[in-house]
């Protein structure tokens, strides 16, 4: 059995928590977008899954991830294949990937928001990075979502004010689409992890970090969501994933991603 690790921290917690949305992916592209995500997919890959794919997020597919700091080539890492844009396209597009991003909105249903804020769609009164392929990319595979600072101006109690992807909202379902066809795995914060598995895709809470209640999560949402009757607590690293996490982030930069 595993032994829990006794000296972690929040970010770790959620480092380990967030491996487990690629634990049954098999062998797909995991792309962890920021520190925290890619430390996610790169534990996963190095513990429990080792067929995931990961790129040096340049133009090689790896055979084993690189550390967030410390190289500044591509000698030393462990290349396995080239992978050009079109490859990682053709990717794309085949469905085999897990993306984890970090999205500025979150609706109550799964929709997200990467690109503008108030105003009108012509005139916004915060213009971000645009859309991007985060269209194409909700629509073509599996996502999860990194929010570091969960509160309301994230997940707002409106639809997001410009839809970058698509969610669990029958109005906005292409021709030919069905729920089914959607695939938001988990949303992981500094709170706790929820997922869209409630009665008919409700947003729900699937574990409370250590210290964390219901209400201060649904303080903190803009949407009501669905209390299972019994929550688990998000799990502790265990030593041996502590060790991958530190040889990954041997500078610590994981520790000032996430509100405390």
């Amino acid at each position: 059995m595993s032994t829990p690790a006794k000296d972690y921290t929040l970010a770790d917690l959620v480092i380990a928590a967030g491996a487990e949305a690629f634990r049954h992916d098999g062998e797909v592209l995991a792309t962890g977008i920021g520190v925290i995500p890619r430390l996610a997919a790169s534990l996963a890959m190095k513990s429990f899954n080792p067929d995931l794919m990961m790129t040096d997020s340049e133009a090689y597919l790896l055979s084993e991830p690189n550390p967030i700091s410390g190289r500044s080539s591509h000698k030393g890492q462990k290349s396995e294949t080239w992978m050009g844009f079109s490859r990682i396209f053709d990717n794309v597009w085949s469905g085999k990937r897990h993306a984890m991003i970090g999205p500025t909105q979150v609706d109550r249903f799964g929709q997200a928001n990467i690109s503008a804020l108030g105003g009108s769609y012509e005139q916004p009164k915060v213009m971000m990075l645009g859309v991007r392929g985060l269209p194409g990319n909700s629509i073509s595979h599996a996502n999860s979502f990194f929010v570091p600072n969960h509160n309301t101006k994230v997940f707002i109690d409106r639809e997001c004010d410009l839809v970058n992807s698509i969610g669990y909202n029958p109005e906005r379902l292409p021709k030919g689409y069905t729920m089914d066809d959607i695939d938001i795995r988990i949303i992981l914060t500094n709170l706790c992890v929820m997922d869209f598995n409630g009665p008919d895709r409700k947003p729900q809470i699937v574990s409370l970090h250590p210290g964390v209640t219901v209400e201060q999560v649904q303080e903190n949402t803009g949407f009501e969501l669905h209390i299972p009757e019994n929550i688990a607590e998000t799990a502790a690293p265990t030593e041996a994933q502590m060790a991958i996490i530190r040889e990954m982030d041997p500078k610590g930069v994981r520790l000032s991603q996430i509100a405390s």
